[in-house]
């Protein structure tokens, strides 16, 4: 009887060694559970990289909409293609090179008319973006991003920039002064007649000169440090800065 009271008073007595030798295990444990620590790192990139796209195109892609936004910036201006670069020059020749700037300011207005359809395309790109796409673009190339937005959007876009680069040629008029420039210049004896899809090359040049200019800001947010502008972008390119 005695054996059994004195068991049933040891019995706290274990209870509370066990507590004790648990809260000393927790004290060596480390603060975060590596599972979840992972999956928060998972996120801060995926938002990071969502973040950076997201103002590259904010602050690049909506220039080229303005006004000017193609003809006066030299990285993405829209020249002749190289089949009509003979046109132009021999236009000049002629003393008609008003008639070839005026042809050259047209293919630039389309293409900024045609970028205004490329934000909801790549907005949803950008969400669309998983935990794995992300991770390899923050460790990847200065262009990653950039590459990672040419391979899920050009289709959509170019399907996007094409009508639209062909109404606007009609809106101002500028498929009439190209089929007036290409039938003067055809006109002139010995010459290679000519006769280009001018819709369809401002259309992949329009492309061309937004992917340059979403790589120019990733490129700056990847290397300078001032132009990551929030915690988290410097939070996760200081990742990047260690590989």
């Amino acid at each position: 009887m005695k054996s059994k009271f004195a068991l049933l008073l040891l019995l706290p007595v274990i209870g509370f060694s066990q507590i004790k030798v648990l809260d000393q295990i927790k004290k060596k444990l480390p603060t975060k559970i590596t599972t979840n620590s992972k999956t928060l790192s998972s996120l801060d990139i995926s938002n990071g990289l969502k973040e950076a796209l997201n103002k590259g195109i904010e602050k690049q892609v909506t220039k080229l909409t303005a006004v000017d936004g193609f003809y006066k910036n030299d990285l993405v201006k829209i020249l002749l293609p190289e089949e009509l670069q003979k046109v132009d020059e021999t236009l000049r020749k002629f003393g008609l090179g008003s008639l070839a700037d005026e042809g050259i300011l047209m293919l630039n207005r389309a293409a900024e008319d045609a970028v205004k359809e490329s934000t909801p395309i790549f907005v949803d790109a950008v969400k669309n973006m998983s935990f794995t796409d992300a991770k390899n673009i923050l460790m990847g190339s200065d262009n990653a991003a950039t590459t990672y937005l040419q391979t899920t959007t050009t289709s959509p876009l170019y399907a996007k920039f094409n009508p639209v680069i062909q109404n606007s040629f009609a809106k101002v008029g500028a498929d009439k002064v190209w089929a007036s420039i290409i039938k003067k210049y055809n006109s002139i004896p010995l010459v290679t007649k000519v006769n280009p899809d001018l819709t369809d090359y401002t259309t992949n040049k329009a492309l061309e000169g937004v992917f340059k200019m979403i790589a120019v800001e990733e490129k700056n947010i990847r290397t300078n440090l001032n132009s990551r502008t929030s915690d988290l972008l410097k939070k996760v390119f200081a990742k990047q800065d260690k590989k």
